[in-house]
């Protein structure tokens, strides 16, 4: 069981002068559930080498099992600071693709002319296709065989319009993922802010936000059984 990780390299939240990255938990929850599965594991990003951390991620009010597991393993740190370059990477290669959030994929990995591709050639192989908070925010300009938006039709979830209001960058990111899906054709759904929701349709599994990490990493190891 192959299974890619695809995570931001973008580090600048917008025009504020603050940093921003990838979402910690969304990653160490998804990475452990993979690995203690027994999973092969790659991680790529659109550079390549050590992803940004979005910082806020990393403070004491935002830590979990996953997240302190991952600071005492050096094996895992050290595979998250040498990803592969996305434009080296081959969905053949690969049995599903897991996208971790952070507010950064909205600015790179949403744009990104490998992940769009890759994304497709997985959907299109019949491999299923994670993403989980923001990162539901790179099937954007992704299509189906169709050439109709992929989310169109299709039931999904991702970062709340009261979430990214919460946390006060509704008008920082370049885009809500809530309007975004919608406005792609997705049957968007959510939970209460904060709660552990995931959807399923067919190969694409989304999440709604950092709590829902571990729910989507799970459903995804169930699709691949």
């Amino acid at each position: 069981m192959k299974i890619l990780m695809v995570l931001t390299s973008h580090d600048q939240l917008g025009d504020t002068g603050k940093k921003t990255g990838f979402w910690l938990e969304e990653f160490a929850a998804p990475y452990y559930v993979f690995k203690d599965a027994g999973a092969q594991l790659t991680l790529a990003s659109p550079q390549g080498g050590q992803p940004p951390l979005d910082p806020k991620s990393d403070a004491p009010d935002a830590q979990t099992d996953a997240t302190e597991r991952f600071r005492k393993d050096s094996a895992a740190q050290s595979a998250l600071a040498s990803t592969v370059r996305l434009e080296t990477i081959k969905a053949a290669d690969f049995d599903a693709v897991f996208y971790p959030g952070g507010h950064g994929p909205l600015w790179d990995l949403a744009e990104d002319r490998n992940s769009i591709a890759l994304i497709e050639a997985f959907y299109n192989s019949g491999k299923p296709v994670a993403a989980v908070c923001h990162a539901p925010g790179v099937l954007r300009h992704v299509k189906g065989g169709d050439g109709q938006p992929l989310v169109k039709g299709k039931r999904v979830t991702g970062f709340t319009n009261s979430e990214e209001d919460a946390v006060q960058l509704t008008d920082v990111v370049p885009f809500l993922v809530e309007d975004e899906l919608k406005a792609k054709g997705g049957i968007y759904s959510k939970a209460e802010d904060w709660v552990s929701y995931t959807v399923e349709d067919g190969l694409l599994l989304t999440g709604q936000n950092p709590a829902s990490s571990e729910e989507t990493a799970l459903a995804l190891l169930s699709r691949l059984r």
